[in-house]
């Protein structure tokens, strides 16, 4: 394997830059030339690729983002789309390709390494941490420290005005971010993604800790499908118990700023390792962490599941909330 690609597709999630940075060090490490795709697979149909050399990679695995960018192409999801971009990707003389990001990029990759032969060696970056092949992916640890912060914050105008606040985490499907950040800030309360229609048990929980004297709390809301629900179930929380709210959604800042030192030593460890895979001849695989060990699984029996929460942590919040 003489020249590989690497690629950043779907959202972004902080960690990224730090892995393309690992992806090109071992690249050259092992004698290999690395070529950047910039915008996803939008770029790679349209072949808008470059040499990455040393300058590009210098001071960025503090940032956040991603220097190639990103996109979500709908020309990929054809089989059409996905021959141009092979076609784009053999005209460069590429022998294999590195690829970061979550399950619907996931989904393209095999299908492009499945009908073309190109080996894809695909590395779990997304916030969500839904990916099922590992424990942590790309982003999460930082998503959930800046939602943490957050949570911080608002405690302190929570009990200034003895007010209660619905403060609501990105994560999409998946609770991993509410559970994390909702256990480590001390929520009064975790409302996660398949339970938004439990507002009579929140209700309840809540008049219960204000009876025994509490005068503020924070519910951290996981945004599910519907992003902003928090306003719902704020505005009938707060007419059936009589308390005054505030809401606060998080959105996009989760996904921004600089990557804890956590996600830095994960991308570096999984791009490392996705170069070593491709020079080893591994293609349609998926890269991940379990138990700290680097383990590989076929692309196939990722995509199109979703990782489970440990049941384990339910039980821990309930202790911790006092429900």
């Amino acid at each position: 394997m003489k020249r590989i690609a690497v690629v950043t597709s779907g959202g972004d999630a902080p960690g990224m830059n730090a892995c393309i940075r690992a992806v090109y060090r071992a690249g050259i490490y092992s004698g290999v030339e690395v070529y950047g795709i910039r915008r996803g697979y939008a770029g790679m149909i349209d072949g808008d690729m470059f040499k990455i050399d040393r300058r590009d990679v210098g001071n960025i695995i503090h940032l956040g983002g991603t220097i190639l960018g990103t996109s979500r192409s709908e020309e990929f999801r054809t089989p059409e789309g996905r021959q141009k971009a092979a076609d784009q990707l053999l005209d460069k003389e590429i022998d294999g390709l590195i690829l970061i990001g979550g399950d619907g990029s996931f989904k393209g990759g095999n299908f492009l390494s499945e009908e073309t032969g190109i080996p894809v060696i695909a590395i779990p970056g997304t916030i969500d941490n839904d990916i099922v092949g590992t424990d942590f992916s790309i982003g999460f640890d930082t998503a959930v420290n800046i939602a943490l912060e957050s949570i911080d914050r608002i405690r302190d105008t929570a009990i200034s005005h003895g007010r209660l606040f619905f403060v609501e985490v990105m994560g999409h499907t998946s609770s991993f971010i509410a559970f994390e950040a909702g256990i480590a800030g001390g929520a009064a309360h975790l409302v996660l993604h398949d339970g938004h229609q439990e507002v009579e048990e929140l209700c309840s929980h809540l008049q219960t800790l204000f009876t025994r004297g509490k005068h503020h709390a924070i519910v951290v809301v996981a945004e599910g499908d519907q992003p902003g629900c928090s306003f719902g179930i704020a505005k009938t929380v707060s007419s059936r118990i009589e308390m005054e709210s505030r809401v606060c959604v998080l959105g996009h800042t989760q996904r921004g700023g600089s990557p804890t030192s956590r996600d830095r030593v994960l991308a570096a460890k999984l791009g490392v390792c996705a170069v070593n895979a491709l020079i080893d001849g591994k293609g349609g695989m998926m890269v991940g962490e379990v138990m700290r060990e680097v383990v590989f699984q076929p692309i196939s029996e990722v995509v199109g599941k979703q990782r489970e929460t440990d049941p384990r942590m339910a039980i821990l919040s309930r202790i911790l909330t006092g429900y």
